[in-house]
């Protein structure tokens, strides 16, 4: 780590090969919320908050070594150790790309995925407010879409950056507070939808529903699981994306997804519900994340597109 008085940080972040960097971009790229992150040339980029301070976090893999690295600027530069992991978790630096991929091999519907992609991670989430902001404005439409409305919820209810040196992340999130108060009419969500956004706000910003917080060992991840379940409008898929991609809970199984759906019953005609799937699904513990993302990025592949997830 180097820090310099233009108030910058540099850490290098290492991570077992193989590592597909190129995948990882692309599933942030399809869902960067307008104005809050961006992903530009081979960089994921954002502005970040940190214990009080504000700055700029950019990452992208070195060129020649077995890691990430990630600039921040601004005052939140002082914080660069605390922010190591978090941004490890972000990018699924810890994963064993081998050990995993041996272990979903075993599968012969998965073996060929494995093989391509041997290196494909479960790409994280900076927040899993925002996270859960996303599911809920996503449910029933299409990637595309869901990113449009984010982007209205953001100016509506976030605040811009003045003087910000980026453009494209030169708006903070809307605070859940905030978003539980503004008025979402005319925002392009049936009501029941803002009902169910903002009920979720209000929990997060009571204290009652605390997404952020796993990375506090004492948090019983299990009751949080439960608690956001119990809440009007979200369903079990909404709470396993979540600890997919925020929670980092390798095992979660997203069930209800379409995509994961129609790609289990495209190999198995019989196998075309959840509870029909389940059996088979199982056999993919204790990596069911990654079996997820594998099949998701077939279809991507495939389409060339932000599918999945």
């Amino acid at each position: 780590m180097s820090t310099t008085q233009t108030a910058t940080a540099t850490l290098e972040l290492p991570f077992k090969a193989p590592y597909d960097w190129p995948r990882v971009l692309r599933f942030f790229a399809g869902r960067a919320t307008p104005g809050v992150e961006a992903v530009e040339d081979g960089v994921w980029r954002r502005a970040i908050d940190w214990n009080g301070d504000s700055g700029t976090l950019a990452v992208h893999k070195h060129p020649k070594r077995r890691c990430i690295v990630a600039t921040i600027d601004g005052a939140a530069s002082r914080h660069a150790e605390a922010l190591a992991a978090p941004i490890a978790r972000m990018f699924d630096l810890h994963a064993d790309p081998k050990g995993i991929g041996a272990s979903l091999a075993a599968d012969p519907w998965l073996a060929p995925l494995v093989d391509a992609v041997p290196g494909l991670r479960v790409p994280g989430a900076w927040s899993a407010f925002e996270l859960v902001v996303r599911a809920i404005v996503g449910q029933q439409v299409s990637v595309k879409a869901a990113t449009t409305i984010i982007g209205r919820i953001v100016r509506r209810a976030g605040e811009r950056i003045e003087d910000h040196p980026h453009e494209t992340t030169a708006w903070r999130f809307p605070t859940p507070a905030a978003l539980a108060a503004v008025d979402l009419a005319q925002i392009g969500m049936p009501g029941k939808r803002i009902d169910a956004l903002q009920g979720f706000a209000r929990a997060v910003a009571s204290g009652d529903v605390p997404v952020d917080s796993v990375a506090n060992a004492s948090v019983d991840v299990a009751q949080l699981r439960a608690s956001l379940l119990a809440l009007p409008g979200i369903g079990p898929w909404t709470v396993e994306y979540v600890a997919m991609r925020a929670w980092r809970d390798a095992d979660a199984w997203p069930a209800w997804d379409l995509v994961l759906m129609q790609a289990i019953a495209a190999r198995d005609p019989a196998l075309v519900r959840p509870n029909q799937q389940r059996a088979r699904t199982d056999a993919w513990r204790p990596w069911r994340s990654y079996a997820a993302m594998h099949l998701w990025n077939e279809v991507a592949d495939r389409a060339g597109a932000a599918r999945g997830g």
